[in-house]
């Protein structure tokens, strides 16, 4: 290979290293959600705490790097206008239940089960539905405690 193209590659390999770099800096040190300890979502007598991501550098952070999460916690996410909001797993380590509520509380989607994204480029799970909140919590407990489409959701939240 010659001289010209190897520094080229390297060049090309400095900035995307340097832009991957800066990039998960700022989300690594980005503000955290809103924590408050009465903060809740529930479902009948089902209930989870939630951080609330308000922003849209919290949303974006959301449940990166989150290990573990004990089974009555959850992040419900709110947005300014009711939309579609399709999601991703990108450095989510846990699976996890993704609820879209409207502003009615409806739940009008459920992601089952979604498995953190360990490639470059990650799926996305697209409800096209519109909703105006995503709560995420473990995987597999909105089936497990009979959470479905149509329920509504009772939002504590300050």
């Amino acid at each position: 290979m010659n001289i010209f193209l190897q520094i080229f590659l390297l060049g090309i390999a400095i900035i995307v290293s340097g832009y991957l770099f800066f990039h998960s800096a700022g989300i690594l040190l980005s503000p955290g959600t809103q924590q408050n300890a009465n903060n809740s979502v529930c479902f009948g007598s089902n209930c989870f705490s939630v951080d609330l991501a308000k922003t849209a550098a919290e949303r974006e952070k959301g449940l990166m790097y989150v290990k573990e999460m004990p089974a009555n916690k959850g992040m419900l996410f709110i947005f300014d206008n009711v939309d579609i909001y399709p999601f991703w797993m990108k450095n989510t380590l846990i699976a996890l239940d993704m609820l879209w509520i409207d502003s009615n509380y409806k739940v009008v989607f459920i992601g089952q089960n979604i498995q953190p994204c360990r490639s470059f480029i990650c799926p996305v799970t697209n409800p096209n539905v519109p909703a105006k909140y995503v709560l995420e919590i473990n995987g597999n407990s909105a089936k497990n405690l009979g959470i479905k489409v149509g329920d509504t959701a009772v939002l504590n939240i300050q």
